[in-house]
């Protein structure tokens, strides 16, 4: 069963972030919005965890919280807006916010 984690805290308020990236399945996809776009800055701790999981094509940050706080992403990240994130809902068996 896939499951699509959706977080909006900021990777450098607590560890839901590592939390989640230790759960991950190989199913799994992980989308990053809100304050949690900050973990996409360059050269950061949260940065390199991501990499480090292997999330190719299964890594995605909404468009609006990436510009809001203008942080450009790299190849391994899909910026998706509230459209694609509705879609994306339904690729997934369900959707786990980390609250």
């Amino acid at each position: 069963m896939s499951t699509l984690h959706v977080i909006s805290h900021s990777p450098f308020g607590d560890n839901r972030l590592n939390s989640c990236l230790r759960l991950l399945g190989s199913k799994d996809g992980l989308l990053l919005c809100g304050d949690a776009v900050y973990a996409l800055q360059a050269a950061s701790a949260p940065l390199a965890s991501l990499h480090a999981s292997n999330l190719q094509g299964r890594l995605f940050a909404l468009e609006e919280d990436l510009q809001a706080r203008a942080i450009n992403t790299d190849d391994g990240v899909q910026a998706i807006d509230y459209p694609a994130f509705v879609a994306l809902s339904l690729d997934y068996d369900k959707v786990n916010t980390w609250l």
